[in-house]
């Protein structure tokens, strides 16, 4: 169906991508999702279903691998960082203290 065409949108959260869906939308090779769920860095290795924040996840981890040339690992401890950072932000904003 997408074979040669670069996949773009938002996932509905009801809706989720296999495995060769998601590595079109991220214009990988299949076997780069493989790896990334087998090391525990992307989505649920029992299910192989994956949901807008598994794609976005993907996006990330590909740009951090591209970009500083970091191994999976590395890339998936700074987006989970990166993550952190941002819940404790919206929780500091919620409480009304102003981030520094």
């Amino acid at each position: 169906m997408f074979a040669n065409q670069i996949v773009t949108g938002v996932l509905i959260d009801e809706v989720a991508l296999d495995m060769d869906e998601l590595a079109r939308a991220c214009q990988v090779e299949p076997d780069w999702v493989v790896r990334h769920v087998q090391a525990g860095v992307l989505g649920d290795t029992a299910a192989l279903r994956f949901r807008s924040t598994d794609l976005a996840r993907a996006r990330r981890l590909l740009e951090l691998e591209r970009h500083f040339d970091a191994d999976e690992e590395l890339a998936a401890l700074v987006i989970d960082l990166a993550d952190e950072v941002r819940r404790l932000r919206a929780r500091l904003h919620a409480l009304g203290i102003r981030d520094t």
